[in-house]
């Protein structure tokens, strides 16, 4: 049974100041003409912003796709991202610092072995 999503809107009269912060990023604030406590739900994440021609604000957040690794085996997991980009990520306890050499040799000779049996190398 797919589950059905509530889609809640809260509409404010408010100001928006965009700013720059210190690090060259960009700061919006949202400030309501009648501010209360739990008008909106906090929340945080990625997304798009933009000042539309009629002065309104409007924010969009990108939805993060997860998928699982297509190998994972001690320290090391390749995935395929649905953004275009592969990842190799080596995760390695600090107590197994010196056997980081030898490791990372293993777990890239596993992913090399991985990728030659599903014909992505010659």
């Amino acid at each position: 049974m797919k589950k059905i999503k509530n889609n809640k809107t809260t509409t404010l009269s408010a100001i928006v100041a965009v700013s720059k912060t210190e690090m060259g990023m960009d700061y919006v604030q949202v400030m309501p003409d009648d501010p209360r406590v739990g008008l909106v739900e906090p929340f945080h994440g990625m997304g798009y912003g933009q000042m539309l021609s009629n002065g309104s604000f409007d924010f969009t957040r990108k939805k993060r796709i997860r998928r699982k690794p297509e190998l994972k085996k001690d320290y090391v997991s390749l995935s395929f991202g649905s953004d275009g980009n592969d990842r190799v990520i080596f995760v390695v306890p600090s107590e197994m610092r010196a056997e980081l050499p030898q490791v990372l040799r293993k777990g890239i000779k596993a992913v090399i072995k991985y990728l030659i049996e599903k014909g992505y190398s010659l």
